[in-house]
């Protein structure tokens, strides 16, 4: 099973090289599945109804969500109708929406998706360990899904980290999202799931974490808001996660960066074109 995971989508830019770009990558490798995070698409602050279905419609199977996801007032409604829209599972009981779903590919395939939040420096949600291990329970790697894919949007490397090795073995992908920066350390845990720190987001890199410079340098230098945040709008690069699963045990045979467009270093998986 070929899976991509692609990071935050930041404003304007991010999202038209993702529907710029998308459609082709899940044409040429013939992807299973997509998962897209899109906390971030709708001006930087959330995501719309009219962005959701766009980011579908280019070929995403699942859209992804975080700290931002009911920035946009529309989310807290449509997210109930929009069975491929996630947004952290350990929001608090009655909140909006689901935290995970349960899909399947074209080929037949059941693969769980599931959206957590960290704690350490975010807002104060339930246990994410605790809605992790109940996921898993309820629906196990093997017996309930053929694959399992975690979007952990935290702030923290370790406690990224230490929600891989939680999962590892039982779930086919972790990877995290939120600081919009791509990690370097893509790699197959121990027990056979791929991990990524953070895939890093889909926007313009020339920006403090995509986001129009001036403003963040002037609360940085002068401790004075002069202004909202703005998405920058130059060209943007799209930032994600290639995944090779094994189709008997569920589990990563290979991982590694997909970087495409901007300003960033290019990198496709070499095992796409095997």
């Amino acid at each position: 099973m070929r899976l991509l995971f692609i990071g935050d989508i930041v404003g304007r830019a991010g999202r038209s090289v993702l529907l710029d770009i998308l459609p082709g990558l899940k044409a040429r490798y013939a992807l299973d599945f997509v998962v897209v995070n899109g906390e971030n698409a709708a001006a930087g602050f959330g995501i719309t109804e009219a962005i959701c279905d766009e980011f579908l419609g280019a070929g995403a199977d699942c859209v992804t969500l975080g700290n931002h996801s009911f920035d946009q007032r529309e989310a807290l409604v449509f997210i109930e109708r929009q069975p491929r829209l996630l947004r952290p599972a350990n929001y608090p009981a009655g909140t909006p929406g689901r935290g995970a779903n349960l899909f399947e590919t074209s080929r037949g395939q059941r693969i769980l998706v599931m959206n957590a939040m960290g704690r350490i420096f975010m807002d104060a949600m339930d246990d994410p360990f605790a809605s992790v291990e109940r996921e898993m329970a309820a629906c196990p790697l093997g017996l309930g899904c053929d694959a399992f894919l975690l979007d952990f949007h935290a702030e923290t490397t370790s406690e990224k980290m230490a929600m891989g090795h939680f999962c590892d073995g039982r779930a086919s992908l972790v990877v995290g999202t939120h600081t919009h920066v791509p990690t370097a350390d893509a790699q197959i845990l121990p027990g056979g799931t791929a991990y990524q720190s953070d895939a890093g987001m889909t926007g313009d890199f020339d920006s403090v974490i995509g986001m129009d410079k001036e403003e963040p340098l002037r609360r940085f230098t002068r401790k004075i808001p002069g202004g909202r945040f703005e998405p920058a709008m130059g060209p943007a690069t799209l930032c994600g996660l290639a995944v090779d699963i094994d189709d008997a045990t569920g589990l990563a045979r290979e991982v590694a960066p997909v970087r495409l467009g901007g300003r960033l270093s290019q990198a496709l998986p070499d095992f796409w074109d095997a």
